[in-house]
């Protein structure tokens, strides 16, 4: 990666980050024996889930809030492959943002800890009619009080 994919601003508190490892499975292959370039965003997925889970901002959590957080943009760059039966992880990031946006960092590393996939989503909140949220939900703000706070490291 030549730049960061969120800027950073003084004063904002350090991203949070989880990690999952997992191994390449047979149907993720294409005839070529490397990762399919389209199961990345399930890659990211699964990085997300196990955030939501660590700090307790999962899909549930917005959705019993009745919040949405659908995927506004995505984007991938691909370093070096992957192929099948081969161990890697996959690290989340997220960057600290006072707007209602979730915006998410990817790194995925193989075995030998090389970086062979980076990529980002930014996820706006929405309410139940989809209307976009210009403010964050009160969960949300608690959530990031605890962020600033240091409680969440």
């Amino acid at each position: 990666m030549n730049k960061p994919y969120f800027s950073l601003r003084a004063g904002d508190p350090p991203a949070l980050r989880t990690s999952v490892e997992r191994v390449v499975r047979f149907e993720e292959v294409d005839p070529l024996g490397i990762v399919w370039h389209g199961r990345y965003p399930g890659y990211f997925e699964d990085a997300r889930v196990a955030f939501g889970q660590k700090y307790g901002i999962g899909y549930l959590d917005f959705y019993q809030r009745k919040v949405l957080a659908p995927i506004r943009k995505m984007h991938v760059d691909y370093h070096h492959p992957l192929t099948f039966g081969e161990r890697f992880s996959i690290e989340g990031i997220l960057h600290w943002s006072e707007a209602a946006r979730l915006n998410f960092e990817f790194v995925l590393r193989n075995r030998q800890g090389e970086v062979v996939t980076t990529g980002y989503t930014v996820q706006m909140m929405m309410d139940e009619e989809h209307n976009l949220l210009l403010t964050l939900p009160p969960f949300y703000l608690d959530f990031l009080a605890r962020w600033r706070s240091g409680s969440l490291f």
